[in-house]
């Protein structure tokens, strides 16, 4: 995966939460999860949590993570802040870390709370990709504890290298009340190159492929861990 370069104004430095690799912000209900829990829906046979699915944790792991630049507070149906960043006369950027599209920009569109205004969680560092490598920025991936949904889009990086872009979502908890922290993820962010993304090829299985399809279902019954197991051989070199 290609790096993607952040940097900030630098007298924004010494104040804003800095994005993460999104392996570095795993949340902490991925961490505080038992790994085995006794189902009632099986007879309270032991079964394995999602803390063993490699798919859902490399899926939290992907890319950057953008964080939230100030506290919010959230009572009432209004969000306030309590920020005071420095002006910077020479650049034409918000001083608030939240703005807002009014509901009629969101007209027809089918989202989970029609008919409400949507917050843009303003971002203050540049992000830049290599030639040809585009961003996927949407939401953090399985993380519906936010009490928010930050809508997907992608921005060609390297084109816009000098610009910000920011994140529209929706609000999509109305019973949240308290402080959203400064260094919250409201956006995570996934380069990908553009040359080839989106291809593809569909056919069928032939008698070898069908074989290799039968044994590798046998390999995941019979061995925990096996799709790990590839992935770390891939790693080595060693398939």
């Amino acid at each position: 995966m290609s790096t993607i370069t952040a940097r900030c104004h630098p007298a924004l430095a010494p104040i804003l939460p800095r994005p993460i690799p999104a392996a570095k912000g795993l949340p902490d209900w991925l961490r505080a999860m038992p790994t085995e829990v006794a189902s009632e829906t099986l007879g309270g046979m032991s079964v394995r949590t999602l803390k063993h699915c490699p798919p859902l944790i490399d899926a939290l792991s992907l890319g950057i993570l953008l964080p939230l630049a100030a506290d919010l507070v959230v009572e009432g149906g209004e969000i306030a802040w309590d920020w005071e960043p420095p002006v910077i006369a020479d650049q034409l950027m918000s001083r608030a870390p939240i703005g807002l599209h009014v509901p009629e920009q969101t007209s027809g569109a089918p989202l989970p709370v029609p008919g409400q205004f949507a917050v843009k969680f303003m971002n203050f560092w540049t992000l830049q990709t290599p030639p040809g490598w585009s961003v996927l920025f949407t939401h953090p991936l399985n993380r519906e504890d936010l009490p928010f949904r930050t809508l997907s889009g992608v921005v060609a990086c390297d084109l816009f290298a000098d610009g910000l872009v920011h994140f529209p979502a929706l609000w999509t908890d109305p019973s949240f009340t308290g402080v959203l922290p400064a260094g919250t993820p409201v956006a995570q962010a996934i380069p990908f190159a553009r040359e080839g993304a989106g291809g593809l090829e569909i056919g069928t299985l032939d008698e070898a492929g069908a074989q290799r399809l039968r044994a590798t279902q046998e390999a995941l019954q019979a061995e925990p861990g096996h799709y790990r197991k590839l992935k770390a051989a891939g790693r080595a070199g060693e398939v």
